[in-house]
């Protein structure tokens, strides 16, 4: 699911430790260290990325299990239409490319360490050395996808093909299902494409759990946990059924409209011409067709 873009690169990794009340500096010393903080450093050029409404935070149990394929709809490209898929975030710390074999996408992975000094909390691309008024360095590792599952340009995925999971989740997206008047092959197909049934996919632009919820429209369909797998699913059937219902039952444009928003629909009056979202429909009409058939 698209969501706006987010400043700094390490927006999830930091969702790991407390949130920060108020603004988040960016800061660069002269030796070259970049530090993400509450406060701005003395000697450090600093700007501001962040101000509070920050972005919902993943529960720690969440965080712990970090996901290897988190997933979110991102476009392949940059974009001059605002309304577009979120592009792929600047980098904000080292990271090691890796490819993947989830359709040719490409995995990132670093690490940040976290400490506190002189009261101020500090998110460092490199760990810190001779602070010795820091408090203990936590280290935190990250690893995200670029695209979700069925977004990558790559055909390395056949669709037509690929193993279907008919068992996960049976009871929490039936019930959904029942109670959004929704087939259920049709919400079975939207949790394979958006996060390949991992509970706790996290995407860099945000986008939460199973169904790929972003936080304010977590926040719309009254989830409180995004990572709880029950939750998750009932959020983002209502928002489906929601979709659904707007575009007269037509699965191409609801689809268009979970990968893209539904303003990008209304604005081209049809599926955009984004080359991501047009892969995406596609490929969760043919998930849709085999899990029906399979029922």
């Amino acid at each position: 699911m698209r969501g706006s873009i987010l400043v700094i690169g390490l927006a999830f990794a930091l969702a790991a430790v407390p949130a920060v009340a108020g603004s988040v500096y960016r800061c660069e010393t002269p030796d070259g260290t970049r530090s993400y903080v509450s406060k701005r450093i003395p000697g450090a050029q600093c700007r501001v990325v962040s101000t509070d409404p920050a972005p919902a935070r993943p529960s720690p149990a969440a965080v712990a299990s970090m996901p290897t394929v988190a997933t979110a709809s991102v476009a392949a490209g940059p974009s001059s239409d605002p309304s577009a898929p979120a592009t792929f975030l600047t980098n904000a710390a080292p990271v090691t490319p890796v490819k993947t074999g989830s359709g040719g996408s490409r995995r990132v992975q670093g690490q940040v360490y976290s400490y506190i000094k002189d009261g101020v909390r500090h998110y460092s691309s490199t760990r810190p050395k001779g602070v010795a008024t820091a408090g203990p360095v936590r280290a935190i590792a990250y690893s995200y996808v670029e695209t979700c599952f069925a977004c990558g340009s790559s055909t390395a995925v056949n669709f037509g093909n690929v193993r279907l999971n008919r068992e996960a989740y049976r009871d929490e997206i039936a019930a959904a299902a029942s109670s959004h008047g929704i087939d259920e092959a049709i919400v079975r197909a939207i949790i394979h494409a958006e996060s390949a049934f991992n509970p706790n996919a996290l995407s860099r632009v945000g986008a939460q759990g199973l169904m790929q919820l972003m936080p304010a429209t977590a926040r719309r369909f009254k989830v409180s946990n995004a990572f709880d797998a029950g939750q998750n699913i009932q959020g983002g059937v209502e928002y489906l059924a929601w979709l659904l219902k707007r575009f007269d039952g037509n699965l191409t444009l609801a689809a268009a409209g979970y990968n893209a928003g539904e303003g990008a629909v209304d604005k081209y009056k049809g599926v955009p011409p984004y080359s991501e979202t047009q892969r995406y429909v596609q490929r969760v009409g043919v998930l849709a067709e085999r899990y029906r058939a399979t029922n």
